[in-house]
């Protein structure tokens, strides 16, 4: 029995005992117990709703769920454990209906439809075009990808986005940096270094000599520089130089990001250009609706949007007191923007972004939209790599930081995915490429991968000893009946199919919660329970083992090894059938 068919069945039956109360399935958490000794399934409803349904204690309130629970189809006991949590056991029966619903449902096990007719926009990554995605980027790569997944599974539409920040002072510091390296001088002071930037200027350079075009010889008044520039003694440039090697370099520093990010297993389906904002008009029309709401205003020769009014810590700038517009102008507009093509909007932005919560749900409610609904922001923390037991030292390439790149040739895709999702997005992240590279149980997505290698290699060997195909074998399966899923008593086999059961649950929590760890955790418990298994039980027929025995034990090896092919593959990482 899945745990959402026991929270329906404990719903309708408070329902019946209790008319006027408001506890919804959704409203009970059924959790498989930390000691399986205690049972297959843990509730605590008599704890969380007692008072509201008129009962004495925690302790009476059990009591009458647990006489109801006990005739419950599919349970064989149910018991109170301390003041009122109740322990469930499932009879065979029960665990025989969860293996053939798998059976049944093939990929879609598991599938909602929760989220049906809901757009979500996902924006992630978003990094500036100035320099190989870092490790931080590749962090929300993984994240993010591995979300829109999820989503995806509980029925939503999602719109995986990529913000492409071609405005702002940090492009304007990519292309000075260009301009120096391609006169032979160093990048200023804030600008970029790294040898990628030597490259990019280099090919700016020839690419301009093939369109006819002697970059480095324009003259077009001097531009501005900045006092980190006049410090280090950099030669003014001038604003043409510049713009020609800002769309240039941009226009060849994207792509490489974009072909990173494609070999990384994450695929965008829009890539909004900032720049849009302002040329078509969408900057000035938010802050021209914003005035018309009474929320902007003067103060000190700026214009100033009153954000603390809808919980902000204080007011910020929108248009500067030299007329440019802020920062913060575009995110009001990019917000704006993104509701007319999403019901929801997520943003998953690194840990220094802590300051954008409280000033994008402020707009959120100008807007007049509910920001605690219709607005999500994940803040991830950063990572740190080490090998033989050392920080790894920074990119050659970069200069400065470690890339996406240098992340992958280390440990390649799959445990580069597997373990920047397998933590809360929430807590700093430590990454030993030594282990990740190994073939040891110790390396969680080796432990995982190699479980469904192992339920392939079943599957194989039972057809060689069977003189059938692996096909056969799996049409037999599907064809398998209750009386013979029933023989799978085994006490490793009622925690594996008890974990087997709780698929969908596990999916519907990092659904709703945003965390896709909670899918990586689900699969290392789901490895474990049947590596513990197969250790402990022989699958194909013997003198202890019946034909019928060998055939349910067959379906349940074939269902373990979907689900945690399932499991790998919401988080983007592959499930080999060999290893």
């Amino acid at each position: 029995m899945t745990p959402e068919k026991l929270q329906e069945l404990l719903a309708d039956a408070i329902s019946k005992l209790h008319p006027s109360s408001h506890v919804l399935s959704t409203d009970i958490d059924v959790k498989r117990p930390r000691n399986s000794n205690f049972g297959d399934w843990a509730i605590n409803t008599a704890m969380k709703y007692y008072k509201q349904l008129g009962y004495k204690n925690p302790h009476e309130a059990a009591s009458v769920f647990v006489e109801q629970i006990s005739n419950f189809p599919g349970v064989k006991s149910a018991q109170i454990e301390g003041p009122g949590f109740i322990n469930i056991v499932l009879d065979t029966a029960s665990g025989a209906t969860v293996v053939r619903d798998i059976l049944k449902e093939g990929t879609n096990f598991g599938r909602t439809q929760v989220l049906k007719n809901t757009r979500i926009n996902l924006e992630f990554v978003s990094a500036n075009p100035t320099g190989p995605l870092h490790i931080g980027g590749v962090r929300w790569a993984a994240l993010g990808d591995a979300l829109a997944r999820i989503l995806e599974f509980t029925g939503a539409k999602v719109e995986r986005e990529y913000y492409f920040n071609d405005h702002g002072l940090q492009i304007e510091r990519f292309a000075r940096s260009l301009v120096e390296r391609a006169n032979g001088r160093e990048a200023p002071a804030d600008g970029y270094g790294g040898e990628y930037i030597t490259q990019i200027a280099n090919q700016v350079v020839e690419n301009a000599k093939r369109d006819g075009l002697d970059i480095l010889a324009l003259d077009e008044g001097v531009a501005s520089i900045s006092e980190a520039e006049i410090r280090s003694g950099s030669k003014p440039t001038n604003a043409k130089e510049i713009e020609e090697f800002r769309s240039r370099g941009v226009d060849l520093m994207f792509p490489q990001i974009k072909k990173s990010l494609e070999d990384f297993g994450v695929n965008f389906d829009r890539f909004f250009h900032e720049q849009s904002l302002y040329d078509d008009g969408k900057v000035d029309n938010a802050i021209k609706k914003l005035a018309l709401a009474g929320d902007i205003y003067e103060k000190d020769g700026a214009k100033w949007v009153a954000t603390s009014k809808y919980g902000d810590d204080k007011d910020r700038v929108v248009v500067k007191s030299d007329g440019d517009e802020a920062y913060f102008a575009a995110d009001i507009a990019y917000y704006l923007e993104k509701r007319t093509r999403a019901d929801v909007l997520i943003y998953i932005l690194g840990a220094d972004h802590g300051g954008y919560i409280g000033r994008l749900k402020a707009i959120s409610w100008a807007f007049g939209d509910d920001a605690d609904k219709q607005l999500r922001v994940l803040l991830g923390q950063m990572v740190n790599l080490v090998k033989n037991g050392e920080p790894v030292k920074l990119s050659k390439r970069a200069g400065n930081i470690i890339t996406i790149d240098d992340l992958v040739d280390a440990v390649g895709v799959d445990a580069a995915r597997y373990s920047l999702v397998r933590s809360s997005h929430d807590t700093p992240l430590e990454l030993d490429l030594n282990l990740l590279a190994s073939r040891v149980n110790e390396n969680p997505v080796y432990y995982v991968q190699y479980a469904h290698a192992r339920t392939q290699s079943v599957l194989r060997n039972a057809a060689t000893i069977m003189n059938c195909c692996e096909q056969e074998l799996v049409k037999s399966s599907e064809q398998i009946t209750d009386n013979q899923l029933q023989l799978l008593d085994h006490e490793t086999e009622t925690v594996l199919v008890g974990i087997l059961a709780s698929f969908s649950s596990s999916v519907q929590a990092a659904s709703s919660l945003m965390q896709p760890h909670r899918i990586a955790r689900y699969a290392e418990e789901l490895a474990a329970a049947y590596h513990k298994w197969y250790s402990a039980c022989r699958v194909l027929p013997s003198h202890d083992v019946s034909k019928d025995l060998s055939s349910a034990r067959l379906a349940l090896n074939l269902v373990t090894g979907q689900l945690l092919k399932q499991s790998l593959s919401l988080l983007g990482v592959t499930a080999p059938d060999r290893m």
